[in-house]
Parts: structure tokens; sequence; C-alpha cells
């Protein structure tokens, strides 16, 4: 029987209120060497839905775990199924505000780095260079066998050959790009093998239950070293992957601000949360700082 993984924290009566006040950004950035660590909250207003938001994603779907994907054959194929059906959605997202701001903070100086937690590139297409992705891209796929690593618009069109007329309507998008479909629906979809060893693909994806590269953690870890303060944009910092270089920069007395209409498990450590919408929070900051941000194509 599968699993639901461990993916919710209860908020403690204690945690600090949020405020609808951006100023803490505002002097934060001003003062240059921020480290921006990002998560699906970022991306919400770009169409790709959040895990645990109002509508998020866990109320109606099981992320596959590591442990699953390599365990069954079935389970590759579901996966398979629902993730080349939602990748179409992942094509046609658009940088939102939000991204086009910190890019624009980049460009400016004013950050040390960006960390995401995101898999769907959309700091880079909003023109942010050097992003650190903690948990991979969608864009990559790499085999389990040989390591080879191959582009997923290659495995897209090797899907669609294999699957001719695969079109079915999915109840809904998640963050890690996998589409809700029913076993009837996903049928007996034909999973394809590595082009250079035959053996297992999979997205060059963090699965739940499947641990971070230790030297993209440690590297992460320098960036939050180097860093003057860390600000925290759409993540609940539930799982560790995250949360732990929030702690990283409170003890060691660097400034942590979060914009996240939502509690986080990150609050404790903060000087502050901002709850409100990015895309308007970070436009202001970038207003009152003079900084200009680029208009959405």
């Amino acid at each position: 029987m599968r699993m639901r993984p461990t993916l919710s924290w209860t908020p403690a009566e204690d945690l600090p209120p949020g405020t609808t006040d951006p100023e803490p950004v505002v002097e934060a950035l001003g003062a240059g060497g921020v480290l921006v660590l990002s998560g699906a909250g970022l991306s919400t207003e770009s169409g790709i839905p959040d895990y645990r938001g109002e509508g998020g994603s866990l109320s109606r779907h099981t992320p596959m775990t590591y442990q699953d994907f390599t365990a069954s054959a079935s389970a590759r194929r579901r996966y398979w199924a629902r993730s080349h059906l939602g990748r179409r959605t992942f094509v046609r997202a658009r940088p939102n505000a939000g991204h086009r701001s910190v890019a624009a903070f980049g460009r400016h100086g004013l950050l040390s780095g960006v960390i995401t937690q995101n898999v769907d590139g959309l700091h880079q297409a909003g023109g942010s260079e050097g992003v650190v992705e903690l948990h991979g891209s969608l864009d990559r796929v790499v085999c389990l066998s040989c390591g080879a690593l191959s582009a997923r618009r290659d495995l897209a069109r090797r899907l669609e050959e294999a699957n001719p007329g695969f079109d079915p309507v999915a109840g809904g998008i998640n963050p890690d790009g996998d589409a809700d479909l029913t076993d009837e629906q996903v049928g007996d979809f034909r999973v394809v093998p590595c082009a250079v060893c035959g053996g297992v693909l999979k997205p060059d994806v963090v699965f739940f239950g499947e641990a971070v590269p230790p030297r993209r953690v440690e590297h992460c870890r320098e960036l939050v070293r180097e860093a003057t303060s860390l600000l925290v944009l759409g993540s609940s910092l539930t799982v560790m992957s995250g949360l732990r270089f929030v702690r990283q920069a409170a003890q060691a007395g660097k400034p942590v601000l979060i914009v996240n209409r939502d509690p986080t498990r990150g609050d404790r450590y903060a000087v502050t949360r901002i709850a409100l919408p990015l895309g308007a929070a970070l436009t202001t900051v970038a207003d009152r700082l003079g900084v200009p941000v680029e208009d959405g194509v």
C-alpha cells in the first residue's frame, strides 16, 4: 500500500503574526548581499499550484516517492503518464512579477544568490542567473543505470511516438509537474527506456523520500555563510531541505525575512513575515528601491 509522505506541520500558537508592511525587505535589499530562497508559492501566479496553500495540491494528491518509483514498474508507468501530460502546462507557464522582480534585484547587485526549491525553471526564464536548483529540474532526465543526462524535450518526443493519441483530461496539475489522472486514464501507457543503455529513466528532480545531493547542500550552506541576510519567498518551509538554511542563517545571526501569505515552519527564526501576495509585494519593494522590473511577455 502506498503510504502518504509526512508533508505537513501544525503551526504553534505562539508563532509571531504576519505583517503587511514590506519595508523590512526594502531595507534588507537596500543593504545588499541578500540570498533568496524560493518555494512553490512564487510560481502560483504563473498558473502552477503550490502544495500547501489555499487549494494546494496535497489536499488531493500524494507526490511520487523515490521508493515507489524505483520499486514498481506500474508506479513508473503512472508517473510518466501523468508527468508527460502535466509537462504541457509547465512549458506554457511564464515568469510572473515575482520572478521578474527577483531577476531585477539580481541585475542591480542586491542579491548574493538565488536558491529555489522549485523545478519549473521560471527563475531562469525570468532573467535570474546562477540559480541553484535545490530539487533539480523537470527539464532534464537521468538514467538510473548509466547516469546519462538528457533533455526532457527529447523524452517528450519519444513518449509521443510511443503513445500516439494519448490526450486525457486531467483533474488538476501539481507543483511537481504531475497531472491528476485515474488508473483508467493511465491505461497501458508505454514508458520508454534510456536511449544509451536501456535503463530506467527518472526526471532529474529530488523526489520525496530522496536526499538532496550532499555537494549541492554544501554549496547552498556556503551561500548562506556568504550572505548578509536570507529572504524566503513563497515557501512553507515544511520540509527540512529548505528549513535547514533558515536555521543556519538564524544561528549565524543573519536576518531571515519571509514573504508568504500563510504561517511557515520558519517563522520563529524570522525577523518578519510579510503576509502579502508575492507578485504585488515584490513589485512594491522594487518600486520603493527604484529598481525597474521588466514587463511580462
